[in-house]
C-alpha cells in the first residue's frame, strides 16, 4: 500500500505544533524585543519600515509566540492582531500576552483569518510568508489591505548551507531545528527576489523598496529579503516602446471582456499586463480584428455582433501618432489559455479594485476611457467616443456564453 505524501500545508501545521509543544515541555522564555527584529538578532531594520503605527489597524501574520506584536504594542501604542494557526504557539502567545491591552491574539488558519478581517492599514510577518502557499497567500491579501496601506515581510533567500532561492513557485524541505538538537522538516516557498515582486504586482501589490540580511556569522550562508510593499491608491501602467509601428499596424484594437469572474488581462514577455488585442490586418473590419486577435492569442470564440467600438484614442510614442480603438466583448465561448507563439498569455481574471500593477499603457487608456473612474495612471491620450457605443460601454456586465 501506498501512503501519500502530505501536502506542505499539513507538513508545516504539523510541524509548528512539535515546534510550540518543544518549547512549552521545556518552558522557554525568550527575552523581551528592546527592538523589532526581522530575525536575525538586531540585524537590519527596524519597525521604522512599518511607518505610522499609532491608531492603525495592525496585523501580525505568524506570529509565534508574539513577542513582536507585544512590542509593537508597548512601545509604540500599535492595536495589533496577530494571528497564528498552531495551538502550542497560541498557547505561548496567550500565556504570556493574554492581558496586554491593545493586542488580540487570534488562532486561525491566516489566509482565512485574512478573508473574513475587516482591512488592515499595516500588515507585517517576520519570516512566517514562506510557510504558506503565496498562490493561496496573496490574493487574501492583498484583499486585506486597505488602498495606501503598508506590507513589510522577511523570506529565507538562500539557505545556510548556501542553497539559493528558486524560479518556480514551488515549495521545498527545509530544516527547522529546535533546542537540543532535534530537527523537523518543513516545507518552504523559497523564491526569487524578481519572482516575489511579480507575484506581488499580480496582485495589486507594489514593491517599494528590498532590504538585504545576510546572517553575521562566518560560514553561515543564510541571507534573508525583507519586502517593503504597498497596495497602492492607484495602478501604474507602462508607455510603449519606441519603435515606430511597421506599415500596416497603424491602428489597433483592445478588447475589454468583463463577466462575472472579472476582467480578463494577460501577460506580455516584457512583463506587462494587457487586454487582449492587436493590429488590424489589411482587409479587416475592427470587429473582425478583435474576434480574430481573441481567437490567436486566449482561444476564446467571440462574434462580431457582441464586438462594442467604445471609441478611438490617440497618442504618441517619439512623435509617430498611434491609434488605438477601445472595444468590449459582451458575449464570449471557451476558455482563455495560453496560445502557441504568441507574445501574450498566462491569462487571469481580475477584479477591478485588485488589478495587477504595470498595465500596458493602450490597456491602461482602454480602461478609463471605458471606467473614468478606474484608479489607473497612464500617460495621457484623446478618446473620442462612439455615440452608438457611450451607452453600452456604461454596462459592463459580459457574459459568457
Amino acid at each position: 500500500m501506498t501512503t501519500r505524501p502530505l501536502d506542505p500545508h499539513s507538513v508545516n501545521a504539523e510541524a509548528w505544533h512539535a515546534y510550540g509543544d518543544h518549547h512549552l515541555r521545556r518552558s522557554t522564555v525568550l527575552p523581551e524585543l528592546e527592538r523589532f527584529d526581522w530575525g536575525l538578532r538586531g540585524h537590519g531594520p527596524g519597525a521604522e519600515i512599518l511607518g505610522e503605527l499609532t491608531g492603525r489597524r495592525v496585523l501580525d501574520v505568524g506570529c509565534g509566540p508574539a513577542r513582536h506584536a507585544a512590542h509593537l504594542v508597548r512601545a509604540y501604542g500599535a492595536s495589533v492582531d496577530a494571528v497564528d494557526s498552531s495551538p502550542t504557539q497560541y498557547e505561548r502567545a496567550l500565556a504570556r500576552y493574554g492581558s496586554l491591552g491593545g493586542l488580540h491574539l487570534i488562532r486561525a488558519d491566516a489566509v482565512e483569518h485574512l478573508g473574513t478581517a475587516e482591512p488592515y492599514d499595516v500588515v507585517y510577518s517576520v519570516n512566517a510568508l514562506p510557510y504558506i502557499d503565496p498562490r493561496r497567500l496573496l490574493p487574501a491579501l492583498s484583499a486585506a489591505i486597505r488602498p495606501g496601506g503598508t506590507l513589510c515581510f522577511a523570506v529565507l533567500h538562500t539557505n545556510s548551507r548556501g542553497d539559493g532561492p528558486s524560479s518556480v513557485v514551488e515549495s521545498r524541505p527545509e530544516i527547522l531545528r529546535l533546542a537540543g538538537g532535534e530537527d523537523v522538516t518543513v516545507r518552504m516557498w523559497v523564491l526569487a527576489q524578481e519572482l516575489w515582486t511579480d507575484l506581488l504586482g499580480e496582485h495589486g501589490l507594489r514593491v517599494e523598496g528590498v532590504d538585504v540580511l545576510d546572517a553575521p556569522e562566518e560560514g553561515n550562508h543564510a541571507s534573508y529579503r525583507i519586502f517593503r510593499v504597498t497596495r497602492p491608491v492607484r495602478v501604474s501602467s507602462r508607455p510603449r516602446t519606441n519603435r515606430g509601428p511597421v506599415p500596416h499596424a497603424a491602428i489597433g484594437v483592445g478588447a475589454i471582456l468583463y463577466g462575472p469572474r472579472g476582467l480578463l488581462l494577460g501577460r506580455h514577455r516584457r512583463g506587462t499586463w494587457e487586454l487582449p488585442g492587436g493590429t488590424v490586418e489589411p482587409g479587416e473590419s475592427l470587429e473582425e480584428t478583435v474576434v480574430r486577435e481573441l481567437r490567436e492569442e486566449t482561444g476564446i470564440e467571440a462574434d462580431t455582433a457582441d464586438v462594442h467600438l467604445l471609441g478611438t484614442l490617440l497618442d504618441d510614442a517619439d512623435g509617430v501618432v498611434r491609434m488605438t480603438v477601445a472595444t468590449q466583448v459582451t458575449a464570449w465561448r471557451g476558455e482563455p489559455s495560453d496560445q502557441p507563439d504568441e507574445r501574450v498569455g498566462d491569462w487571469r481574471w481580475f477584479s477591478l479594485d485588485r488589478l495587477p500593477e504595470n498595465l500596458f499603457v493602450c490597456s491602461a487608456q482602454g480602461l478609463t476611457a471605458w471606467r473614468p473612474t478606474l484608479p489607473i495612471d497612464h500617460t495621457p491620450a484623446h478618446f473620442t467616443p462612439y455615440a452608438a457605443s457611450v451607452a453600452r460601454g456604461e454596462r459592463p456586465n459580459g457574459n459568457q456564453r
